[in-house]
């Protein structure tokens, strides 16, 4: 380690562990982010790919929640706009539901308890001549419609981590810590490579955003106690094909006081989730039930007119959110707020994170670093709020016009190939496909629509070590692809990284100037 002391070790790369390096860094502290997986592997990628300030928590009274939702919702709009987009949400009125003067009650309140700049407000809406009205049953006749967003979720932690990396941070996927001691004014660590290779560090601070692991960590590697601890809980999705044409969602009541969301999804699906189950296996090995898939289909079918079954689904993922556990009586109950708890009793401080949604992470991440850097003694100031994401910077006003504006710069590129490229990338587009000027200067097609050119960028600067970090994480090219498409990627990976090395993690432990 050439004695290099971190300011901080990030115990976490999922969305609030990359957003807290990105920040760190960016204040000039030097930081070191492990992730015993991927980014983005666990939580972070299983979420109902939506920013928004969570309507259905006003019934909780979560104001104070919503309204820090929604001002981040324009915040992240602006600082990602290839990967994160507005989305109108239809709520068909269902008179056996919630009436309609609290409907509307609902959606004025949630129009004006934050600032609202991009996104249209909420309206009342005839189903038999609003389009989002044909795919539905025919006894919807009202419904409602309001505005949120919709995100690439893993990439969004992706794009954090490359920020964090390229304002100096080291990160280090598939490294696990697996021990960590104070030593009065230091935290000792240890951490474990994939292969099995072990490395100590030294840092001044350590944060533990491990999400689900968030408890097992402390007390099995840290060794502390802690007064909070998270819920888990499971939330399923199904994928199914396309069930309407136009570009519109919904939100939809239900029996049991639930909502669910069918979005349109990667051009050819619908994705319709989610579910509250209480969860108490290995988040690592969670999977949606029989009873979940059911469950999703039947909720589909009280709406929509084109009816689903478990056999009609594609594809499925379930994920663990670690929720703050705040002693609710249900998991749809339990709180999406999140509290940091900064340990410095004995030395070294140690920064906790219990909770959060994406929605929500850059706030978290931002007062994160302003505790530790006061336990540091560092005074800079905040700066996320008004930077962008790499790729964010589109120097258009819409991503629409940026997508034009590339479709004049590159003419070669086939418009699906192009889309994607200008969602994935924005801005940086030119970085991935380098000097080509036609399609044979991307390389070998490795599987359709991937090139070795993309391929190559992902390994070398997203982090991408195996097929499924790509075509389910960097992408969602896994639902596009046939059968058999992963073991192509993994042995072409395979062979790249034995000819042409991407670089072992005792390089990228070279913390670089911030």
């Amino acid at each position: 380690m050439n004695g290099q002391i971190y300011d901080v070790l990030v115990i976490g790369g999922g969305i609030n562990g990359a957003g807290i390096a990105r920040d760190a860094a960016g204040r000039g502290l030097s930081v070191l982010l492990c992730e015993k997986d991927d980014l983005a592997q666990h939580t972070s990628s299983a979420s109902t790919k939506l920013i928004h300030g969570g309507l259905r928590y006003l019934e909780y009274y979560e104001f104070g929640l919503v309204r820090k939702a929604l001002q981040e919702r324009e915040v992240l709009l602006k600082a990602a706009p290839h990967i994160i987009g507005p989305l109108r949400f239809v709520m068909p009125h269902d008179a056996s539901q919630r009436p309609q003067w609290m409907i509307r009650a609902g959606l004025f309140l949630y129009d004006h308890l934050a600032k609202r700049e991009l996104l249209p407000g909420a309206e009342t809406l005839n189903l038999e001549r609003h389009p989002a009205g044909l795919p539905l049953k025919p006894g919807f006749k009202r419904g409602f419609a309001y505005s949120d967003g919709w995100v690439q979720d893993a990439r969004l932690v992706v794009l954090n981590a490359q920020d964090a990396s390229e304002r100096g941070a080291a990160v280090l996927t598939r490294t696990e810590c697996v021990f960590a001691q104070r030593e009065r004014e230091l935290w000792r660590c240890t951490l474990r490579e994939e292969g099995g290779a072990t490395r100590t560090v030294l840092a001044r601070s350590v944060v533990n955003a491990a999400g689900p692991w968030v408890d097992t960590l402390l007390k099995n590697v840290i060794g502390r106690s802690s007064s909070k601890s998270v819920r888990l809980v499971k939330g399923s999705h199904i994928i199914v094909r396309r069930l309407f044409d136009h570009s519109n969602a919904y939100i939809f009541q239900n029996p049991d006081k639930r909502i669910i969301f069918a979005i349109p999804y990667e051009n050819d699906f619908t994705l319709i989730g989610t579910t509250d189950v209480e969860y108490r296996g290995d988040p690592a090995q969670v999977r949606i039930d029989d009873d979940e898939v059911r469950y999703l289909c039947e909720m589909s079918n009280r709406y929509f007119a084109k009816q689903i079954g478990p056999e009609d689904v594609v594809s499925t993922f379930s994920g663990v959110r670690p929720l703050l556990d705040d002693e609710s009586a249900n998991a749809a109950s339990v709180t999406r707020d999140y509290t940091l708890e900064l340990d410095t009793v004995d030395g070294a401080p140690l920064l906790s994170v219990f909770g959060g949604k994406i929605t929500t992470y850059r706030k978290l991440a931002e007062q994160a670093v302003d505790q530790l850097a006061k336990s540091l003694g560092v005074h800079s100031p905040t700066w996320t709020a008004g930077v962008p994401l790499p790729g964010g910077d589109l120097a258009q006003p819409t991503f629409e016009a940026f997508l034009a504006d590339a479709r004049q710069r590159y003419p070669w590129l086939p418009l699906p190939l192009l889309t994607r490229y200008a969602r994935s990338y924005g801005s940086r587009i030119g970085i991935v496909i380098g000097e080509a000027m036609d399609l044979a200067g991307l390389g070998g097609e490795v599987l359709p629509g991937l090139y070795e050119t993309e391929v190559r960028y992902l390994m070398d600067v997203e982090w991408a070590r195996k097929a499924e970090d790509i075509l389910w994480r960097r992408s969602k090219l896994k639902l596009h692809l046939p059968a058999g498409a992963e073991a192509v990627l993994d042995r072409w990976m395979a062979a790249r990284s034995a000819s042409a090395p991407v670089g072992s993690s005792a390089d990228l432990f070279e913390p670089r100037s911030a």
